[in-house]
């Protein structure tokens, strides 16, 4: 008999977060939508045993007709048949990020990015303003879904 703390319900698939801080996430979803390094991929319960890396991107997530959203900087996922594991540098929960603040990186990025530099100065520069820009895409996003929920 499977142990009841790792058993997933029929037609679920369990979903793990973690990043070098903490569990951030550990729940039982319908659908994962990851941002590979090879582009984005999808997984259902009994999805095929694979191993990948990640890149910058939107994490989402289904329950029922709900559909969550999550930044992931870079990172691992690993994916059963009945989990997927996401061990990420940085994730943070759609609810969690502050838009204004969201709002502010993408201009102090996109100033330093105008600024320009050496070589690695502007990398440094177009890579904080990819997650400043991702942020803030999600955390919009996740105010729209919320506001449309109350009306």
């Amino acid at each position: 008999m499977a142990d009841s703390a790792t058993a997933v319900s029929a037609g679920k698939i369990l979903l793990e977060v973690v990043t070098p801080d903490h569990r951030l996430l550990s729940k039982e979803v319908d659908y994962v939508s990851a941002p590979g390094s090879e582009g984005d991929f999808g997984v259902l319960p009994g999805h095929c045993h694979f191993l990948t890396t990640l890149r910058i991107g939107e994490l989402q997530y289904r329950i029922g007709d709900k559909t969550e959203l999550m930044a992931v900087l870079w990172g691992f996922a690993e994916v059963t048949p009945t989990k997927v594991t996401i061990l990420a540098e940085i994730a943070e929960k759609a609810e969690d990020i502050n838009v204004e603040r969201a709002e502010d990186s993408v201009k102090k990025a996109e100033e330093r990015l105008e600024r320009g530099g050496l070589a690695s100065e502007v990398e440094e520069a177009r890579v904080s303003l990819e997650k400043a820009r991702l942020r803030k895409k999600i955390a919009d996003r996740h105010r729209q879904q919320s506001g449309s929920r109350i009306s």
